[in-house]
């Protein structure tokens, strides 16, 4: 059985660690935490007073898809993808099914990794005042949406409160030392290319996507948080694609666009969400789902593809 009502909120009987914008995270033990994904949304660093439905469930198992998919190339925190079937949470196992993963404790690094393969975001605004790109020069004549000469690693701040900020090479450097930052340079390019190529067979264009990494007790670098999903990229149907005209976006960007147009001044509260924004926000999820994962969509998904 399974839990097709929103999920905005958990209490386990484990030691709450986190309530995240849309996490729950959970301590089992000295070296494993239980992450459940909820159908929260968040914008502009505001949660919404509406979930998205099945949204919990396809950022856990996108996430999963695509840690298995890469882990050859960088290891990372997942330890067990369904702990609904342990019996240490059956009690749980409605509330926990599809939307939960069982990881290895690690401590993040204070950045957050962000690769940019077209121009979209803050790098728009940022080209349209400069027309540069993280102090990259940039030809002129581009447009919101154009593919980037190469693409290009722009680190941020991790803020637990507030904007997250943009940070130099050097100032990377300053934060967790050179050898590490070139590390995670090179490993966050390599996943933005390999996930890029991926999404084009499948349909998608991967304009940009957010990597955080973490420390193991041992020593070991991990890919840690949520991995490729809607939350963390902008995501295009590749069909719809044309520089300079709006793209058809797979993820969040959607609800973000539809705030802009509102005229919220991006503090709490959030405003209401429309019935039909949420709905055709769960269907842009589970569309993304359907296309990265070559598998039968989730329960929660049996309507939702575009």
């Amino acid at each position: 059985m399974v839990s097709s009502t929103p999920i905005t909120t958990t209490e386990l009987p484990f030691p709450l660690v986190r309530r995240g914008k849309v996490r729950d995270l959970y301590a089992l033990d000295a070296e494993r935490l239980l992450m459940v994904a909820t159908d929260r949304l968040s914008a502009f660093d505001v949660v919404l007073p509406q979930p998205i439905p099945c949204k919990g469930v396809i950022l856990t198992q996108l996430s999963r898809f695509w840690f298995e998919r890469t882990q050859m190339l960088l290891p990372n925190h997942l330890l067990h993808a369904e702990p609904e079937s342990l019996p240490e949470f059956q009690l749980f196992a409605t509330l926990l099914r599809g939307r939960a993963l069982i990881v290895r404790r690690a401590t993040p690094l204070p950045v957050e990794c962000i690769v940019r393969g077209y121009l979209a975001g803050s790098a728009w605004k940022e080209y349209q005042q400069t027309r540069s790109v993280a102090g990259l020069r940039l030809p002129t004549g581009l447009h919101y949406g154009s593919p980037l000469p190469e693409p290009l690693f722009t680190p941020t701040t991790k803020a637990h409160s507030g904007h997250d900020e943009p940070i130099s090479p050097s100032e990377l450097e300053q934060l967790v030392g050179k050898e590490l930052a070139d590390r995670v340079r090179e490993l966050s390019l390599r996943l933005y290319t390999e996930a890029s190529a991926y999404c084009g067979r499948r349909g998608l264009i991967l304009a940009d996507t957010k990597l955080e990494f973490g420390i193991a007790p041992d020593g070991t670098l991990l890919l840690i948080d949520e991995l490729l999903t809607p939350d963390s990229s902008r995501f295009w149907l590749l069909e719809h694609y044309e520089a300079g005209l709006p793209p058809t976006d797979m993820d969040k960007q959607f609800v973000r666009d539809y705030l802009e147009q509102l005229g919220w001044d991006k503090r709490p509260p959030a405003p209401e969400l429309p019935p039909e924004i949420v709905e055709q926000t769960r269907q842009r999820y589970c569309e993304a789902f359907r296309r990265l994962v070559p598998q039968p969509l989730p329960w929660c998904c049996s309507d939702g593809a575009l």
